[in-house]
């Protein structure tokens, strides 16, 4: 917004911008202007500082220059009108082309007459503070357009957001961009189904500093120095004023009775009064009664917790209720603010705490009860990481100290009656070994082991604060056992007294670890019970527990962090951009999920759950020596070291290789990484693998390649689940090879 649309004349600007003087006895309010050059957008960077009269002058000198560096915070913004502001796009892909009119860039099968995909990248950001990318978009066909961010110096991107549902209009998506000492890029992948018609076009980009459900808009920004108590940090304070069209991507469901609209103006000097309104707000007029109304903030994109601010104003005595709630993504509310009076004789500031987990929307809902109606109105909506009120600082409760892989003890647990053994199973053919790396420590319920006997195996978690909802995950293994109680879960508010039961297994999940998740709440402090019964000594068998975590939140919320791990793979969804060799191999990769066709050969399921997808190589359709190579996506290279991890399955009489290669752009050769030969055990294993992909000291491009060579008998099956590449050197050591002859090959350690 200019200086002209806020109804003033910008003064001549300088190297500092120049200085209006309005203040009271005790306080100097500058306003500062500034011009300002965003892509191909023009606008005027105003700039408020509140300082006390007793501040020195070179205080105020550097404040204004704090100021004038924030208002080039900036970059990656674009309207695409006269020049695409650095954003180019990557020649090994489709292009983006712009729009005949000159207004976006698009890709669609009028560019190209094939499915494929355009990557869009934007030039270097410097996101040293929180921010918010938001941009305006269409998508047609069977097309979809995903967003990563691009660290500097890391082989892959990491995954923000993704849509693939056509629309008829343009529609605005926000993401908040955390902040980072290093380099970023913003990547836009827009890919292209095979139906005539598909494309995805981009409008709009904006990225603006502060927080997408409240954050500075872009044409102001805040500093205040507190006066009367002394000396306080500089406190800068985002908000969305509703000043601008793009209203901060807050939206209002469409309803057949009251709705949120805009009220005031263009301009924007205080909004002091209903009758001379000149900025712009969100407001609700219900005239029927006995209506609902919601204004809908954006859906957060990464784990928050601060202060919510916003001012509020009503016009209705009673029967008009102001309420702040968050909605999560299976439409669940949250109450957490309601307004303590209906009348307010101006804007009256509110401020709430809140935590965010998971993505969530925040809601502002007015709801009138009465045929009398009402108007409702919200202004200045921010977020700042700050809680708002001191007892908010206290260190909430950790759910991850109830986390455990039992590969050093028992963390926090605790087994009554003798029932529950932790032990080590080394790799063999007879007998799982732990989920967690195949060579491990899990808990064992065997009551035929017990001395002396126990039918009843009971082991108790840590104490869980009440009035929260938890996600209790765990994976579990049953051997042979013929009872229906081989393994119950139990909450209790006492030690010792189970009062409900939350979970019993089924028997379905033998000789595989099996992935559980429970979701539950209590009022008071609980504690978790994992309990296993038999009825009497010849019932009982193996009950295996292992990885056993706790979240906050329903477990639908957090089966996944908000933004997906760069360079992991669990299979679960596809092969993760992971390809084929098509020239350099005799066979393929199956995707698959459960056990292989072929008896003693293959898992029983996958690592991640139990009951997920997994890669493999069918030996039975193959020759002995035949290969069969799954390649990475290209990976950019880094001079620093590299970890790669993942879970193996080599189990059968007639396994073959396993190999792991690095092919590094330019050479014809491989370098060999990791390699086992022959049959590892009826596990999932676990491989550390670091290396580095720099030639002459310079990061290279390159790819990592599994290579499975099939053995002598059709009983080779080779799997590979759970991928993930990381940065730096693997902190865990590569687990043990297996050895078939090894005296120890069917030994329990306890």
């Amino acid at each position: 917004m200019s200086g002209q649309d806020r109804g003033h004349t910008p003064p001549s600007s300088s190297s500092l911008g120049s200085v209006l003087l309005r203040s009271d006895i005790k306080l100097l309010c500058f306003e500062v202007w500034y011009p300002l050059e965003v892509g191909n957008c023009s606008s005027t960077l105003v700039v408020v500082i509140q300082v006390d009269q007793s501040i020195p002058t070179m205080l105020l000198y550097l404040l204004t220059l704090l100021v004038t560096v924030a208002g080039d915070a900036l970059p990656g913004s674009c309207g695409f009108k006269q020049s695409t502001c650095g954003y180019t796009s990557d020649p090994a892909y489709d292009q983006w082309k712009t729009s005949e009119d000159g207004d976006f860039l698009i890709v669609d099968h009028t560019v190209q007459e094939r499915a494929g995909q355009a990557v869009l990248v934007s030039p270097e950001l410097q996101l040293r503070e929180w921010s918010c990318l938001r941009f305006v978009y269409q998508i047609t066909g069977l097309a979809s357009l995903w967003l990563y961010l691009r660290p500097q110096g890391q082989n892959f991107d990491t995954k923000l957001w993704a849509a693939d549902t056509p629309s008829d209009g343009w529609l605005t998506a926000s993401i908040d961009l955390r902040n980072s000492s290093v380099s970023h890029q913003v990547v836009f992948k827009g890919w292209l189904g095979a139906e005539a018609g598909s494309g995805v076009a981009l409008f709009r980009i904006d990225i603006i500093p502060g927080y997408c459900i409240g954050q500075w808009p872009p044409h102001l920004a805040t500093v205040r120095v507190s006066t009367a108590q002394g000396w306080s940090p500089l406190v800068c304070s985002p908000e969305c004023d509703f000043e601008e069209p793009h209203l901060c991507a807050y939206s209002t469901p469409w309803s057949h009775g009251a709705a949120w609209y805009v009220g005031g103006s263009h301009a924007h000097p205080g909004d002091v009064a209903w009758s001379s309104e000149t900025g712009r707000f969100m407001y609700v007029d219900s005239t029927h009664g006995k209506e609902v109304a919601q204004l809908v903030s954006p859906m957060t994109t990464t784990p928050l917790a601060g202060c919510l601010s916003f001012y509020y104003r009503s016009d209705q005595e009673s029967n008009c209720f102001l309420t702040v709630l968050t909605r999560d993504q299976l439409g669940q509310y949250e109450d957490i603010w309601r307004a303590e009076i209906n009348r307010t004789t101006g804007w009256t500031l509110a401020q709430v705490d809140i935590r965010v987990p998971y993505p969530l929307e925040v809601v502002f809902e007015a709801a009138f009860n009465s045929q009398a109606g009402g108007r409702v109105a919200v202004d200045d909506i921010s977020f700042s990481p700050q809680f708002c009120y001191s007892e908010s600082h206290e260190t909430s409760f950790d759910p991850s100290t109830a986390n455990c892989n039992f590969e050093e003890g028992f963390c926090q647990y605790k087994a009554e009656q003798a029932g529950w053994s932790r032990v080590t199973v080394n790799p063999s053919i007879y007998r799982l070994g732990d989920h967690t790396t195949g060579s491990g420590s899990f808990l064992l319920a065997n009551t035929q082991i017990s001395a002396p006997p126990a039918y009843m195996s009971l082991l108790h978690g840590p104490p869980l604060p009440g009035n929260l909802t938890y996600c209790l995950r765990f994976y579990y293994m049953l051997g042979f056992t013929k009872t229906d109680d081989a393994l119950s879960i139990y909450t209790s508010d006492r030690l010792g007294g189970a009062e409900r039961k939350i979970w019993t297994a089924t028997e379905t999940a033998r000789n595989v670890w099996t992935e559980v998740h429970v979701t539950f709440q209590r009022r008071r402090t609980t504690r978790v019970l994992f309990v296993s019964m038999c009825s009497q000594l010849g019932d009982c068998g193996l009950v295996g527990l292992d990885d056993i975590s706790v979240n906050l939140g329903d477990c639908r919320l957090t089966a996944g962090t908000l933004l997906s791990a760069p360079g992991a793979c669990t299979f679960e969804t596809g092969t993760c951009e992971f390809v084929q060799d098509q020239e350099g191999d005799s066979a393929d990769w199956v995707w698959t999920r459960g056990p292989t066709p072929t008896c003693y050969t293959g898992p029983m399921g996958d690592h991640t759950t139990g009951v997920g997808h997994y890669m493999y190589i069918e030996a039975s359709w193959m020759l002995t020596g035949h290969r069969a190579r799954l390649v990475s996506t290209k990976q950019r290279g880094s001079g620093s070291p590299q970890c790669l991890q993942f879970h193996y399955h080599m189990y059968g009489s007639g396994t073959g290789q396993l190999s792991v290669l690095l092919h590094l752009a330019g050479e014809e050769s491989f370098t060999t990484l990791w390699s086992r030969l022959g049959e590892q055990g009826m596990s999932w294993m676990k491989a550390s693998v670091s290396y580095q992909s720099d030639q002459e000291h310079q990061a290279s491009t390159h790819w990592i390649v599994f290579e499975a060579i099939r053995g002598p008998s059709i009983r080779s099956d080779i799997a590979i689940d759970d991928i993930v590449f990381q940065q730096g050197h693997c902190n865990e050591a590569d687990g043990v090879p297996y050895y078939r002859f090894s005296e120890k090959v069917n030994e329990i350690e306890f």
